[in-house]
Protein backbone atom coordinates (compact mmCIF):
# COMPACT_ATOMS: atom_id res chain seq x y z
CA UNK A 1 0.00 0.00 0.00
CA UNK A 2 1.27 3.67 -1.14
CA UNK A 3 1.52 5.42 1.85
CA UNK A 4 1.93 8.84 0.10
CA UNK A 5 -0.82 8.27 -1.72
CA UNK A 6 -3.12 7.17 0.85
CA UNK A 7 -2.12 10.18 2.84
CA UNK A 8 -2.68 12.08 -0.58
CA UNK A 9 -6.35 10.95 -0.63
CA UNK A 10 -6.87 11.55 2.47
CA UNK A 11 -5.85 15.11 2.77
CA UNK A 12 -7.97 16.13 -0.06
CA UNK A 13 -11.00 15.11 1.75
CA UNK A 14 -10.08 16.94 4.36
CA UNK A 15 -9.77 20.08 2.96
CA UNK A 16 -13.36 19.48 1.49
CA UNK A 17 -14.67 19.28 5.48
CA UNK A 18 -11.81 21.88 6.99
CA UNK A 19 -11.36 25.94 6.16
CA UNK A 20 -7.81 26.56 4.09
CA UNK A 21 -6.88 28.23 7.26
CA UNK A 22 -7.70 24.95 9.31
CA UNK A 23 -6.12 22.76 7.19
CA UNK A 24 -2.97 24.31 6.55
CA UNK A 25 -2.28 24.85 10.19
CA UNK A 26 -2.30 21.44 11.12
CA UNK A 27 -2.19 19.01 8.50
CA UNK A 28 -0.21 20.73 5.91
CA UNK A 29 3.03 19.06 7.91
CA UNK A 30 1.78 15.56 8.43
CA UNK A 31 2.39 12.30 6.50
CA UNK A 32 1.89 8.57 7.40
CA UNK A 33 5.22 6.83 9.06
CA UNK A 34 3.97 3.44 8.91
CA UNK A 35 1.16 0.74 8.34
CA UNK A 36 0.98 -2.30 10.35
CA UNK A 37 -1.87 -4.90 9.16
CA UNK A 38 -3.55 -6.62 12.06
CA UNK A 39 -5.08 -8.76 9.90
CA UNK A 40 -7.35 -8.77 6.86
CA UNK A 41 -9.92 -6.17 7.94
CA UNK A 42 -7.92 -3.94 10.46
CA UNK A 43 -4.64 -2.09 10.57
CA UNK A 44 -2.66 0.58 12.75
CA UNK A 45 -1.97 3.76 10.65
CA UNK A 46 0.60 5.93 11.98
CA UNK A 47 0.87 9.79 11.58
CA UNK A 48 4.08 11.32 11.97
CA UNK A 49 3.08 15.50 13.25
CA UNK A 50 6.07 18.35 13.13
CA UNK A 51 5.56 19.19 17.26
CA UNK A 52 3.85 17.70 20.26
CA UNK A 53 1.18 20.32 20.23
CA UNK A 54 0.18 19.66 16.52
CA UNK A 55 -0.03 15.74 17.36
CA UNK A 56 -2.31 16.32 20.72
CA UNK A 57 -4.66 18.83 18.63
CA UNK A 58 -5.14 16.79 15.43
CA UNK A 59 -5.64 13.66 17.75
CA UNK A 60 -7.84 14.96 20.12
CA UNK A 61 -9.91 17.28 17.53
CA UNK A 62 -9.68 15.55 14.09
CA UNK A 63 -9.71 11.42 15.25
CA UNK A 64 -12.47 10.40 13.81
CA UNK A 65 -12.52 12.85 11.05
CA UNK A 66 -9.24 11.00 9.68
CA UNK A 67 -10.30 7.56 10.95
CA UNK A 68 -13.35 8.17 8.36
CA UNK A 69 -11.15 9.38 5.29
CA UNK A 70 -8.47 6.49 6.15
CA UNK A 71 -10.90 3.78 6.27
CA UNK A 72 -13.00 4.80 3.23
CA UNK A 73 -9.32 5.16 1.42
CA UNK A 74 -8.04 2.09 2.51
CA UNK A 75 -11.56 -0.32 2.24
CA UNK A 76 -9.97 -1.35 6.47
CA UNK A 77 -10.55 -0.25 9.72
CA UNK A 78 -7.79 2.05 11.02
CA UNK A 79 -6.59 2.26 14.49
CA UNK A 80 -4.73 5.68 14.50
CA UNK A 81 -1.46 6.15 16.56
CA UNK A 82 0.20 9.84 16.61
CA UNK A 83 4.09 10.46 16.85
CA UNK A 84 6.14 13.06 16.81
CA UNK A 85 8.11 13.13 13.76
CA UNK A 86 9.71 15.73 11.02
CA UNK A 87 8.73 14.24 7.27
CA UNK A 88 11.47 13.79 4.21
CA UNK A 89 10.70 17.30 2.10
CA UNK A 90 11.44 16.31 -1.62
CA UNK A 91 13.66 18.49 -3.43
CA UNK A 92 10.71 20.13 -5.46
CA UNK A 93 9.25 21.72 -2.75
CA UNK A 94 12.24 22.18 -0.25
CA UNK A 95 12.27 26.31 -2.25
CA UNK A 96 8.75 26.71 -0.18
CA UNK A 97 9.93 25.85 3.48
CA UNK A 98 10.73 29.10 4.11
CA UNK A 99 7.23 30.41 2.81
CA UNK A 100 4.94 31.45 5.28
CA UNK A 101 2.35 29.05 7.10
CA UNK A 102 -0.73 30.00 4.32
CA UNK A 103 0.17 30.84 0.61
CA UNK A 104 -1.31 34.19 0.15
CA UNK A 105 -3.05 34.47 -3.14
CA UNK A 106 -2.70 37.99 -4.37
CA UNK A 107 -4.35 38.72 -7.95
CA UNK A 108 -5.08 42.09 -9.66
CA UNK A 109 -7.78 44.28 -9.15
CA UNK A 110 -10.89 43.21 -9.84
CA UNK A 111 -14.73 44.37 -10.07
CA UNK A 112 -15.10 42.15 -6.85
CA UNK A 113 -12.04 44.43 -4.77
CA UNK A 114 -13.70 47.95 -5.95
CA UNK A 115 -17.17 46.69 -4.77
CA UNK A 116 -15.35 45.32 -1.38
CA UNK A 117 -13.96 49.28 -0.82
CA UNK A 118 -17.16 50.70 -1.78
CA UNK A 119 -19.31 48.96 1.01
CA UNK A 120 -15.88 49.19 3.71
CA UNK A 121 -15.34 45.80 4.27
CA UNK A 122 -11.62 44.51 5.24
CA UNK A 123 -9.99 41.79 2.54
CA UNK A 124 -8.68 39.54 4.56
CA UNK A 125 -12.10 38.69 6.56
CA UNK A 126 -13.26 36.06 4.49
CA UNK A 127 -13.61 32.11 5.17
CA UNK A 128 -10.56 30.67 4.58
CA UNK A 129 -8.94 33.09 6.96
CA UNK A 130 -11.23 32.08 9.88
CA UNK A 131 -9.90 29.46 12.48
CA UNK A 132 -12.82 27.32 13.82
CA UNK A 133 -13.17 25.43 16.62
CA UNK A 134 -15.86 24.35 19.00
CA UNK A 135 -15.81 28.18 20.58
CA UNK A 136 -17.13 28.99 16.87
CA UNK A 137 -17.85 26.43 15.20
CA UNK A 138 -21.74 26.62 15.31
CA UNK A 139 -21.53 29.91 13.83
CA UNK A 140 -18.86 29.88 11.18
CA UNK A 141 -21.41 26.75 9.71
CA UNK A 142 -24.27 29.22 10.00
CA UNK A 143 -22.71 31.94 8.45
CA UNK A 144 -21.29 30.02 5.35
CA UNK A 145 -24.84 28.70 5.11
CA UNK A 146 -26.01 32.01 4.74
CA UNK A 147 -23.13 32.87 2.43
CA UNK A 148 -24.37 29.43 -0.32
CA UNK A 149 -28.22 30.45 0.28
CA UNK A 150 -29.36 34.08 0.92
CA UNK A 151 -32.22 34.42 2.87
CA UNK A 152 -32.87 31.09 2.39
CA UNK A 153 -31.30 29.31 5.67
CA UNK A 154 -31.35 31.67 8.14
CA UNK A 155 -32.73 35.41 8.11
CA UNK A 156 -31.95 36.71 10.17
CA UNK A 157 -28.90 35.54 11.24
CA UNK A 158 -27.94 37.63 14.70
CA UNK A 159 -24.68 36.45 16.24
CA UNK A 160 -23.80 37.96 19.83
CA UNK A 161 -20.82 37.85 22.06
CA UNK A 162 -18.17 39.29 23.76
CA UNK A 163 -15.19 41.51 21.66
CA UNK A 164 -12.27 40.00 19.61
CA UNK A 165 -14.64 36.60 18.90
CA UNK A 166 -15.05 36.87 15.24
CA UNK A 167 -18.50 38.42 14.46
CA UNK A 168 -17.84 40.76 12.39
CA UNK A 169 -15.69 38.94 10.53
CA UNK A 170 -18.01 36.35 9.72
CA UNK A 171 -20.78 38.76 9.10
CA UNK A 172 -18.10 40.21 6.22
CA UNK A 173 -17.00 36.84 5.63
CA UNK A 174 -20.53 36.21 3.85
CA UNK A 175 -20.55 39.78 1.65
CA UNK A 176 -17.18 38.23 0.50
CA UNK A 177 -18.85 34.96 -0.73
CA UNK A 178 -22.18 36.46 -2.26
CA UNK A 179 -19.73 38.97 -4.12
CA UNK A 180 -17.97 36.39 -5.57
CA UNK A 181 -21.44 35.08 -7.03
CA UNK A 182 -22.26 38.96 -8.30
CA UNK A 183 -19.66 41.40 -7.94
CA UNK A 184 -22.94 44.11 -8.19
CA UNK A 185 -25.08 42.46 -5.67
CA UNK A 186 -26.01 45.34 -3.29
CA UNK A 187 -24.27 45.33 0.23
CA UNK A 188 -25.06 47.52 3.26
CA UNK A 189 -22.13 47.34 6.03
CA UNK A 190 -22.53 49.35 8.62
CA UNK A 191 -22.41 49.80 12.37
CA UNK A 192 -25.62 50.44 15.01
CA UNK A 193 -24.27 54.01 15.20
CA UNK A 194 -23.88 54.77 11.84
CA UNK A 195 -27.33 53.51 11.26
CA UNK A 196 -28.65 55.90 13.88
CA UNK A 197 -26.31 58.85 12.57
CA UNK A 198 -27.47 58.55 9.16
CA UNK A 199 -30.98 58.72 9.91
CA UNK A 200 -30.97 61.80 12.31
CA UNK A 201 -29.03 63.60 9.41
CA UNK A 202 -31.54 62.34 7.15
CA UNK A 203 -34.41 63.77 9.30
CA UNK A 204 -32.37 66.82 9.51
CA UNK A 205 -31.38 67.75 6.19
CA UNK A 206 -34.86 66.34 4.60
CA UNK A 207 -33.22 63.30 2.51
CA UNK A 208 -35.62 60.91 4.55
CA UNK A 209 -36.40 59.44 0.99
CA UNK A 210 -33.10 58.75 -0.24
CA UNK A 211 -32.48 57.26 2.87
CA UNK A 212 -35.02 54.60 2.67
CA UNK A 213 -34.73 54.04 -1.20
CA UNK A 214 -30.57 53.34 0.05
CA UNK A 215 -31.50 50.98 2.40
CA UNK A 216 -34.49 48.82 1.71
CA UNK A 217 -33.88 48.06 -1.67
CA UNK A 218 -30.28 46.41 -0.33
CA UNK A 219 -29.83 42.70 -1.10
CA UNK A 220 -28.11 42.04 1.98
CA UNK A 221 -27.95 44.13 5.03
CA UNK A 222 -25.36 43.60 7.84
CA UNK A 223 -25.32 45.67 10.93
CA UNK A 224 -22.51 45.41 13.11
CA UNK A 225 -23.30 46.42 17.03
CA UNK A 226 -27.12 46.52 16.56
CA UNK A 227 -27.60 47.32 20.36
CA UNK A 228 -26.49 50.90 19.78
CA UNK A 229 -30.15 51.62 18.23
CA UNK A 230 -31.87 50.40 21.62
CA UNK A 231 -33.55 53.12 23.29
CA UNK A 232 -33.79 55.44 20.36
CA UNK A 233 -37.44 55.52 19.23
CA UNK A 234 -37.18 57.19 15.53
CA UNK A 235 -33.91 55.25 14.55
CA UNK A 236 -35.76 51.80 15.79
CA UNK A 237 -39.20 52.83 13.67
CA UNK A 238 -37.28 53.43 10.72
CA UNK A 239 -34.87 50.12 11.26
CA UNK A 240 -38.56 47.93 11.58
CA UNK A 241 -40.04 49.19 8.76
CA UNK A 242 -36.46 48.77 7.07
CA UNK A 243 -36.28 45.35 8.37
CA UNK A 244 -39.62 44.42 7.17
CA UNK A 245 -39.10 45.83 3.39
CA UNK A 246 -35.58 44.10 2.94
CA UNK A 247 -37.22 40.83 4.52
CA UNK A 248 -40.22 41.00 2.27
CA UNK A 249 -38.21 41.82 -0.43
CA UNK A 250 -36.24 38.38 -0.37
CA UNK A 251 -33.07 39.99 1.38
CA UNK A 252 -30.89 39.07 4.16
CA UNK A 253 -29.67 40.87 6.97
CA UNK A 254 -27.25 39.91 9.44
CA UNK A 255 -26.79 41.40 12.51
CA UNK A 256 -24.29 41.29 15.41
CA UNK A 257 -24.41 42.73 19.11
CA UNK A 258 -22.45 41.94 22.49
CA UNK A 259 -25.66 40.42 23.73
CA UNK A 260 -29.01 38.10 23.25
CA UNK A 261 -31.85 40.20 22.13
CA UNK A 262 -34.03 39.84 24.98
CA UNK A 263 -30.84 41.32 26.98
CA UNK A 264 -30.92 44.76 24.73
CA UNK A 265 -32.41 47.09 27.82
CA UNK A 266 -34.58 49.57 25.64
CA UNK A 267 -34.96 47.59 22.73
CA UNK A 268 -38.73 47.49 21.32
CA UNK A 269 -40.77 44.53 21.69
CA UNK A 270 -41.23 44.48 18.08
CA UNK A 271 -37.50 44.33 17.16
CA UNK A 272 -36.85 41.61 19.76
CA UNK A 273 -39.38 39.54 18.05
CA UNK A 274 -37.61 40.35 14.16
CA UNK A 275 -34.43 39.26 15.74
CA UNK A 276 -35.64 36.23 17.39
CA UNK A 277 -37.29 34.96 14.39
CA UNK A 278 -34.27 33.81 13.40
CA UNK A 279 -31.33 32.28 13.95
CA UNK A 280 -29.45 33.20 17.14
CA UNK A 281 -25.78 32.26 17.93
CA UNK A 282 -23.53 32.67 20.56
CA UNK A 283 -19.68 33.01 19.81
CA UNK A 284 -17.68 32.00 22.54
CA UNK A 285 -14.60 33.55 23.61
CA UNK A 286 -11.64 31.33 21.85
CA UNK A 287 -9.60 28.84 23.79
CA UNK A 288 -6.26 28.21 23.62
CA UNK A 289 -5.54 26.50 20.31
CA UNK A 290 -8.08 28.88 18.73
CA UNK A 291 -5.82 31.75 19.99
CA UNK A 292 -2.88 29.81 18.55
CA UNK A 293 -4.18 29.20 15.38
CA UNK A 294 -5.93 33.02 15.22
CA UNK A 295 -2.18 34.31 15.89
CA UNK A 296 -0.43 31.98 13.01
CA UNK A 297 -2.75 33.41 10.50
CA UNK A 298 -2.64 36.83 11.71
CA UNK A 299 1.51 37.08 11.61
CA UNK A 300 1.01 35.42 7.75
CA UNK A 301 -1.01 38.28 6.41
CA UNK A 302 1.92 40.84 8.14
CA UNK A 303 4.43 38.77 6.71
CA UNK A 304 5.86 37.59 9.45
CA UNK A 305 7.16 33.77 10.08
CA UNK A 306 6.48 33.24 13.50
CA UNK A 307 7.21 29.47 15.60
CA UNK A 308 4.56 27.33 16.97
CA UNK A 309 6.61 27.75 20.34
CA UNK A 310 6.75 31.41 20.08
CA UNK A 311 2.75 31.81 19.60
CA UNK A 312 1.94 29.13 21.92
CA UNK A 313 3.69 31.10 24.68
CA UNK A 314 2.14 34.50 23.35
CA UNK A 315 -1.95 32.78 23.05
CA UNK A 316 -1.49 31.54 26.59
CA UNK A 317 -0.51 34.58 28.24
CA UNK A 318 -2.76 37.18 26.03
CA UNK A 319 -6.30 35.92 26.29
CA UNK A 320 -8.00 38.60 24.34
CA UNK A 321 -7.82 38.65 20.38
CA UNK A 322 -7.53 42.28 19.82
CA UNK A 323 -5.07 42.64 22.36
CA UNK A 324 -3.25 39.68 21.17
CA UNK A 325 -3.03 41.34 17.50
CA UNK A 326 -1.61 44.48 19.89
CA UNK A 327 1.08 42.32 20.56
CA UNK A 328 2.03 41.14 17.59
CA UNK A 329 2.10 44.66 15.96
CA UNK A 330 4.34 45.74 19.11
CA UNK A 331 6.63 42.40 18.19
CA UNK A 332 7.04 43.44 14.71
CA UNK A 333 7.87 46.56 15.28
CA UNK A 334 10.93 45.30 18.13
CA UNK A 335 12.00 42.91 15.36
CA UNK A 336 12.27 45.47 12.62
CA UNK A 337 13.86 48.09 14.53
CA UNK A 338 16.52 46.28 16.78
CA UNK A 339 17.04 43.68 13.54
CA UNK A 340 16.31 41.24 16.34
CA UNK A 341 15.81 37.12 16.54
CA UNK A 342 12.20 36.52 17.14
CA UNK A 343 12.06 33.47 20.25
CA UNK A 344 10.63 32.80 23.37
CA UNK A 345 12.97 35.00 25.53
CA UNK A 346 11.92 38.39 23.35
CA UNK A 347 8.59 36.70 23.92
CA UNK A 348 8.66 36.87 27.46
CA UNK A 349 10.69 40.03 27.52
CA UNK A 350 8.05 41.77 25.86
CA UNK A 351 5.03 40.34 28.12
CA UNK A 352 6.87 41.75 30.80
CA UNK A 353 7.43 45.46 28.97
CA UNK A 354 3.63 44.95 27.86
CA UNK A 355 1.94 43.82 31.08
CA UNK A 356 -1.58 44.64 31.63
CA UNK A 357 -2.81 43.51 28.10
CA UNK A 358 -4.98 40.66 29.81
CA UNK A 359 -6.93 43.90 31.31
CA UNK A 360 -9.59 43.03 33.50
CA UNK A 361 -12.59 45.30 33.30
CA UNK A 362 -13.59 44.75 36.94
CA UNK A 363 -11.64 46.49 38.69
CA UNK A 364 -9.68 44.39 41.41
CA UNK A 365 -7.26 45.45 44.55
CA UNK A 366 -4.73 43.15 44.92
CA UNK A 367 -5.59 41.39 48.08
CA UNK A 368 -8.72 40.27 46.17
CA UNK A 369 -6.15 38.68 43.92
CA UNK A 370 -3.83 37.11 46.72
CA UNK A 371 -7.54 35.10 48.55
CA UNK A 372 -8.85 34.25 45.13
CA UNK A 373 -5.85 31.86 44.68
CA UNK A 374 -5.35 31.27 48.53
CA UNK A 375 -9.55 29.94 48.34
CA UNK A 376 -8.78 27.98 44.88
CA UNK A 377 -5.92 26.10 46.18
CA UNK A 378 -7.70 26.15 49.90
CA UNK A 379 -4.80 27.85 51.56
CA UNK A 380 -4.92 30.52 54.00
CA UNK A 381 -4.04 33.84 52.81
CA UNK A 382 -0.84 33.38 55.71
CA UNK A 383 0.50 30.55 53.71
CA UNK A 384 0.78 32.53 50.41
CA UNK A 385 2.25 35.46 52.06
CA UNK A 386 4.26 33.51 54.46
CA UNK A 387 7.72 31.97 54.00
CA UNK A 388 6.95 27.94 53.19
CA UNK A 389 8.18 27.09 50.09
CA UNK A 390 6.99 23.42 49.53
CA UNK A 391 5.25 22.63 46.16
CA UNK A 392 1.76 22.61 47.55
CA UNK A 393 2.69 26.61 48.13
CA UNK A 394 4.86 28.00 45.82
CA UNK A 395 3.54 27.82 42.82
CA UNK A 396 0.05 29.12 44.34
CA UNK A 397 2.10 32.20 45.02
CA UNK A 398 3.71 32.23 41.75
CA UNK A 399 0.35 32.60 39.95
CA UNK A 400 -0.51 35.51 42.61
CA UNK A 401 2.80 37.18 41.37
CA UNK A 402 2.03 36.19 37.79
CA UNK A 403 -1.92 37.25 38.47
CA UNK A 404 -0.63 40.61 40.02
CA UNK A 405 2.21 41.78 37.44
CA UNK A 406 -0.05 40.97 34.36
CA UNK A 407 -3.49 41.72 35.11
CA UNK A 408 -3.32 44.75 37.65
CA UNK A 409 -0.17 45.72 36.23
CA UNK A 410 1.46 45.92 40.15
CA UNK A 411 4.98 47.09 40.21
CA UNK A 412 7.54 44.42 41.49
CA UNK A 413 8.28 46.11 44.62
CA UNK A 414 4.43 46.25 45.44
CA UNK A 415 3.96 42.52 44.71
CA UNK A 416 7.46 41.74 46.90
CA UNK A 417 5.85 43.98 49.73
CA UNK A 418 2.24 42.31 49.52
CA UNK A 419 3.59 39.00 49.51
CA UNK A 420 5.91 38.92 52.32
CA UNK A 421 8.45 41.59 51.50
CA UNK A 422 10.17 39.35 49.08
CA UNK A 423 12.92 40.18 46.35
CA UNK A 424 11.74 41.84 43.51
CA UNK A 425 14.03 39.40 41.75
CA UNK A 426 12.29 36.65 43.09
CA UNK A 427 8.91 38.27 41.86
CA UNK A 428 10.45 38.25 38.40
CA UNK A 429 11.76 35.08 38.56
CA UNK A 430 8.37 33.72 39.48
CA UNK A 431 6.28 35.77 36.93
CA UNK A 432 8.61 34.13 34.27
CA UNK A 433 8.64 30.95 35.45
CA UNK A 434 4.33 31.00 35.07
CA UNK A 435 4.80 32.85 31.90
CA UNK A 436 7.14 29.79 30.10
CA UNK A 437 4.80 27.15 31.96
CA UNK A 438 1.29 28.16 30.33
CA UNK A 439 1.67 26.88 26.98
CA UNK A 440 2.66 23.39 27.86
CA UNK A 441 0.74 23.10 31.25
CA UNK A 442 -3.00 22.96 30.58
CA UNK A 443 -4.04 22.41 33.91
CA UNK A 444 -1.75 25.62 34.96
CA UNK A 445 -4.30 27.54 32.29
CA UNK A 446 -7.48 25.92 33.48
CA UNK A 447 -6.88 26.84 37.06
CA UNK A 448 -5.69 30.26 35.93
CA UNK A 449 -9.21 30.59 33.99
CA UNK A 450 -10.76 29.58 36.97
CA UNK A 451 -8.96 32.32 39.48
CA UNK A 452 -10.01 34.82 36.98
CA UNK A 453 -13.32 34.01 36.36
CA UNK A 454 -13.83 34.32 40.49
CA UNK A 455 -12.23 38.06 40.16
CA UNK A 456 -13.70 39.34 37.10
CA UNK A 457 -16.87 37.37 36.77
Amino acid sequence: MDKEKVWSTVLENLKLTLSSANFSTWFSRTFITDIKEVDEQRQITEIGCPSAFISNTIENRYYALIKEALDKATQKKNDLIFIVKQGKVPASKQKSTNEPLFTEIKEERTEIEVALKKIGLRPDFIFDSFAVSSSNQMAHAAAMAVAQSPAKAYNPLFLYGGVGVGKTHLMQAIAHEILKKNSRAKIIYCMGEEFTNEIVNAIREKTTKEFKDKYRSTHLLMVDDIQFIAGKTTVQEEFFHTFNAIWRAGGQIVLTSDRRPEEISKLEDRLRSRFEGGLIIDIEPPDFELRTAILLIKAQQKDIRLPMDVAQLIASNITSIRKMEGFLTRLISEVQTKKTVINPDLITALLGQTNGLINPQKLVKPKEVLSSVANFYNLRLADITGQKRDKKIAVPRQIAMYLLRNDLKTALMDIGRYLGDRDHTTIMYGVEKITKLLPEDEDLRVDIMGIRKKLYG
